[in-house]
């Protein structure tokens, strides 16, 4: 049945996903307080879930415009589900923002497949990404992307390698500058410093274990039959399915880069393996394999609850 809903784009589709982020934003926020509940606190929320939100609808941009699937909405579905199954993921508001950017930054990555306006899909690129990288630092790993998709496409122009170093310097000249004017120091307007941490003590419990073991088998798994399947898209889209899983690769780097360990940190990961996931799932012969494929990933986040 969820196959059925799913496997064509239809605005049900929409409306039962917001409703799914909706219960996981709520679900994040049941330990707070009562004393924090202000009609200010409300409305920072409201704006907190309208960016959760917003970039469940830029993933189904980015798939549907560059053909990133077989025009199903199985990527938005599986991205609300991981919301709701690390529920810590919407707790944070430096990573909301900044994968927000990064998405937008992906969003001109893969855009590059049109070989129109490269330089300034290479600059927009770098500029979000560098955005990023002020509400959380080691968002600027995505930056890379942009290099490793300029070697898919074997580009030996000078400039557009040299474009992507002038939109981060961009944003840290124009950051430095409001910095100095409101702050009247160079670094208080970057949210987050290259801090690291290697202690994974805090996944140290059943929900942690159980939806990591999870999202992780199933994304690896995943990845398998997706890396075999570039092969056989057309010559025009490989680069841009080669530049989704790069970007799930930084995205685990991220992850165990993370200074603060929390579980908000996997939103990075959510975008590319719900699309590498969303692959997989539509190549499946199989419909009851694939309804209890889903089934499983449906079912997840009320087990992690009881846990």
């Amino acid at each position: 049945m969820i196959t059925s809903i799913f496997s064509k784009s239809q605005p049900i589709n929409f409306i039962i996903v917001f409703f799914i982020t909706l219960l996981a934003f709520v679900v994040g926020r049941l330990g707070l307080p009562t004393e924090h509940f202000t009609a200010l606190f409300i409305l920072e929320e409201l704006g907190l879930f309208c960016v959760c939100y917003a970039s469940i609808l830029l993933v189904n941009f980015i798939v549907s415009k560059n053909s990133l699937s077989r025009k199903s909405n199985y990527e938005i579905l599986l991205f609300s589900l991981f919301l709701f199954t690390l529920t810590q993921t919407t707790s944070n508001i430096n990573i909301l923002f900044s994968n927000f950017f990064v998405l937008l930054g992906l969003r001109r990555v893969i855009s590059l497949r049109s070989q129109i306006e490269v330089n300034k899909k290479l600059f927009d690129s770098s500029f979000w990404f560098a955005i990023a990288a002020l509400f959380y630092f080691w968002a600027i790993l995505f930056f890379l992307l942009i290099l490793v998709s300029l070697a898919f496409y074997n580009d030996i122009k000078v400039n557009h390698w040299v474009i992507p170093f002038i939109g981060v310097a961009t944003v840290f000249i124009i950051a430095s500058g409001v910095s100095i004017v409101l702050y009247d120091s160079f670094f208080d307007t970057f949210k987050s410093l290259p801090e690291i941490s290697l202690n994974f003590n805090s996944y140290n419990s059943a929900s942690y274990i159980v939806a990591i073991t999870i999202l992780l088998s199933f994304g690896i798994w995943s990845s398998l039959y997706y890396v075999n399947s570039i092969k056989e898209k057309k010559k025009a889209f490989r680069v841009s399915f080669k530049s989704i899983l790069v970007s799930a690769i930084i995205a685990g780097v991220i992850v165990i880069l993370a200074p603060v360990k929390d579980g908000s940190e996997f939103l990075f990961v959510f975008a590319p393996l719900a699309i590498i996931i969303t692959n997989y799932i539509e190549i499946m012969e199989d419909k009851w394999f694939r309804e209890i494929f889903l089934a499983v990933l449906f079912i997840l986040p009320f087990v992690l609850l009881l846990l």
